[in-house]
Formats: structure tokens, sequence, C-alpha cells
């Protein structure tokens, strides 16, 4: 098949090779169950994940007893929320969290709020970024729980993190993060944080494995488990471990961090002229800030054509989506869009380019040529 340029690394990633390389012993050779622990079989599989877990906690500045492995971030923000709600069955509970958040975190809020809990959504301003203040004015005597993303999947932004570890820590209340976007992207860390779910399909590694990390040594209750039987995972996720999965999202964690940072700074150099090339189009403009933000998104506004026909004409030649890869079907605005403010007909007609390390400078120029191409003929048709 002839593919079109990649440019939606936010919705996944392809493997690294050394990744798929790693990762291959494991469907055959060393086949083991890691929970199999009377013979070499499932010795060579525990230690792999074990291995697996020292790296990825090493990306997030976490200990390896921190890292329970899931089949994902929608599990891991699962297990987070609604642990954390179960873990406190019985009293008045308070969560806190943000309107542009992932749909994962909205709908698991959604459904804590049948069973009784009370959630506050922060609003967003026109950049996507929060009110601190508002954000501590929410707390309220009852408040179990703050969740906010680390950096959004289709803006960008970055949330002051450290800012709001301390807030938390101050108030006593557990700090969940959804850092499936920042982690292996930029630098994250867990000083003050309770809970982060990660993901390995975004950061080069294989689908249908991810983590969540549990903080040890502090007070306040730990999640309970939503999968039973058998106790795995230190009792908080039951079932057999994806070993190959694991044994790649590590080697996957290890290459991110060797090559994060001077990505990054390839990445951004890249999205920005392609984001400058871009916004010289008449009537054009930035979802977001070009404050604080991850340095390889670049989320744009078209004025003047249809958003449906927009993304279909573009995807002929770039793969690019209009926002989140779970919702991308929906012709309907994107919500991190609408809570910004954005006009709906802006909305739809938004374009989330997502670069990654397959991305060259040929393809930026070809992206910008072409996008360039569309939005005129869209335009003059119009």
């Amino acid at each position: 098949m002839n593919y079109p340029i990649y440019l939606d690394y936010n919705a996944t990633t392809p493997c690294s090779p050394e990744v798929i390389e790693e990762m291959i012993p494991y469907f055959g050779i060393h086949f083991g169950n890691a929970a199999s622990k009377s013979h070499p079989y499932g010795w060579i599989a525990e230690n792999a994940v074990e291995g697996s877990r020292e790296k990825i906690a090493q990306l997030i500045g976490a200990r390896p007893k921190e890292i329970i492995f899931t089949s994902g971030a929608t599990e891991a923000i699962n297990l987070g929320i609604k642990g954390t709600f179960e873990a406190y069955l019985g009293g008045k509970q308070h969560f806190i969290t943000c309107q542009t958040e992932h749909k994962a975190v909205l709908d698991t809020f959604a459904e804590i709020e049948k069973r009784g809990a009370e959630v506050t959504y922060l609003e967003v301003d026109s950049t996507g970024n929060i009110s601190f203040q508002e954000l501590e004015k929410s707390i309220l005597p009852h408040t179990k729980m703050i969740c906010l993303m680390w950096a959004n999947n289709e803006t960008g932004i970055i949330h002051p993190m450290g800012e709001i570890a301390r807030l938390a820590e101050l108030k006593d209340v557990i700090l969940m993060t959804d850092a499936v976007q920042a982690a292996g992207k930029i630098p994250v860390f867990t000083k003050g944080i309770h809970l982060m779910a990660l993901s390995a399909h975004k950061l080069y590694g294989p689908k249908g494995v991810g983590a969540l990390y549990v903080r040890h040594n502090y007070d306040l209750p730990k999640p309970l488990a939503q999968i039973h039987g058998g106790g795995h995972e230190k009792g908080m996720r039951s079932g057999t471990l994806n070993v190959p999965g694991i044994v790649g999202f590590g080697k996957a964690a290890e290459l991110r961090m060797k090559e994060m940072i001077v990505e990054a700074d390839r990445l951004k150099s890249l999205r920005d002229k392609l984001e400058n090339s871009l916004l010289d189009i008449p009537n054009t403009f930035l979802n977001g800030s070009q404050e604080k933000r991850l340095p390889h998104v670049s989320n744009i506004a078209f004025g003047g054509v249809e958003g449906e026909e927009l993304l279909k004409k573009v995807n002929q030649k770039i793969a690019v989506s209009s926002g989140s890869a779970c919702t991308s079907i929906s012709p309907k605005p994107s919500h991190v869009l609408q809570a910004m403010g954005l006009d709906p007909d802006l909305g739809r007609a938004s374009i989330r380019f997502s670069l990654g390390k397959g991305t060259t400078e040929e393809d930026i120029t070809t992206t910008i040529s072409w996008v360039k191409e569309v939005v005129f003929q869209l335009r003059e048709k119009a």
C-alpha cells in the first residue's frame, strides 16, 4: 500500500526496530508465564518483566515496585480513578478534573458520578490553560483526588504539574495525572504525584500494554483492584502478564531516555517551520498557545472551509487527525476546542499535526505545499 506521510504520532507511534527485535524471542523461545515460579521458563519471563519495570521506572523517576502493568493507559486510568473511589466508599467524595481531559478520564468520572461521586470539571481559557486560583478554590474538605493530564493530546498544552503537585500535597489530596502524551517526549517526574497513567504505543512501543505508577509510602489510600483473579501485580491488577509487550515497553522507555531531548529539539524546529508556514495562510489560527506545550504538536484552525471535506482531502497525502484517535470518527467538533471557546465550524475545520521520529524536513515541505493547495481549492469552491 502506498501510505501517505504520517503526521499523527499523538494517535500512535510505530514500534522502533530495536523494540521489535527485543520482543520477538518472548513470543517463541522465551514463551514462559512470568507467574510460573517453579521452572526456568517462568524465571526468564519474570526476569524480563522486572528488567522492563526498572527501565520504565527510570523514565519517570520512580522505583520499580511502583509500576503496575496494565493493558494500556485507559485501563490504568480506570484503575486509578475507580479504584480510588472504591477505596473511599462510605463517605462523601469530591474529585477535580478538567473539561479538556482525554475521554478515558472524562468517561470514567461520568461513571463514578453515577455512583454518587461529586466531580468538578475545571474550565480552561482560550489557550487551553486552567486557572490555578480556580483549582485551589475548587478543593473542598471532602476532595479526594485532583486528576489533570500532564500534556493535552490535541493542543500539546502542558499543565504546571510542579505547582499542582505542591498544592495537592499541601491539601493532602491524591494527585493523578494522565502522562500518556508527555512521558518519553519531555522529562516528567513523580515528586508529589500519587498516580500516573502511561502507554507504550505513544512512545514507540507496542499497543496493548501500559502502566499505572502508584506511589509508595504515603498515608492516603491506594486504588483498589478492578480486575481480580490471581493477585498479580501486588494484588492491584490480576491477569497473565503480556511478557512480549512489557519487554517492548521497557526497551522503548530505555530508548526514549537516550533520544528524548535531542529529538525534541529536532521536532520543535520542524514543527515551527510547518506551523509558521501554515499560519501565513489568511484566516488560519493556532489552537492553544505557543508557550508551554509539547515540542512536536501543532493544532491549526482553517477558516472558510468545511471541516470534513478538509480532513478527507488533506489525508489523501498526509495522515493527520482532527483530535483524539478515540473520537476522530465523530463529525462533532473536538470537546477540547469547544471547551477553549472555539467556534464549532472552526473546531471542525481544525487539524492536529503531530510529528515524530520518522518525520523529515522533506515531509514538512511536502505537507506545507499540499495543505496550502487543499485550503485554497476548497475556499475557491465555497
